[in-house]
């Protein structure tokens, strides 16, 4: 199912559907990460173990505010600034955060931390906002392949297996930088 309305994609969220959808940088494939059976299905449609965790994207930094809170002054001004002074063809930047009970286990993965990214892309915080809620945000591509960079790359992937939320990638040229934030190490760059 193909759509342009974002209120027809939060729908099909709500009722537990995968959704193909363009990001920052390439297509994503999301689902509600409170619904562990659309969880398992982007697993299976991407051929991922679930011990690798995925990315979350939030609308906003008050979506995430209790996932920060935790850390220091300095590192939390870090992640907010990451985000909010970032150009429209900036890198993307994705933080590991400590996990909160808030969070389902199985986003995680095998790790202490979840990855989060609070987006600038129009659709993806539409997406967010009509959901209440994070959206699970992995790249539309099956283990191996390269990410989808359009509709018809991501169709050609899955087929009618997913829904897809027509619209345009966003301007930056790379997947989002990943950041552990207790180290600073750079994950993926």
């Amino acid at each position: 199912m193909l759509s342009s309305s974002v209120l027809e994609a939060v729908h099909l969220l709500k009722q537990g559907q995968v959704l193909a959808y363009p990001t920052e940088a390439v297509w994503g494939l999301g689902c509600d990460p409170f619904n562990q059976a659309a969880f398992a299905k982007i697993l299976n449609l991407k051929q991922r173990p679930i011990e690798k965790g995925v990315i979350l994207l939030a609308s906003s930094i008050a979506q995430v505010q209790h996932l920060i809170a935790p850390l220091d002054g300095a590192t939390q001004q870090r992640i907010i600034a990451s985000w909010e002074n970032r150009k429209a063809d900036d890198q993307g930047v994705t933080w590991l955060l400590p996990t909160h009970s808030s969070i389902p286990n199985w986003i995680s993965g095998q790790h202490a931390s979840v990855a989060v990214r609070v987006t600038q892309h129009p659709l993806c915080q539409q997406l967010c906002e009509g959901l209440g809620s994070f959206i699970v945000s992995t790249s539309a591509n099956p283990a191996g392949l390269t990410p989808a960079r359009n509709l018809e790359q991501a169709q050609h992937y899955f087929g009618p297996q997913v829904a897809y939320l027509a619209g345009e990638l966003g301007q930056s040229p790379l997947p989002s930088k990943i950041i552990d934030a207790l180290s600073g190490k750079v994950i993926r760059d």
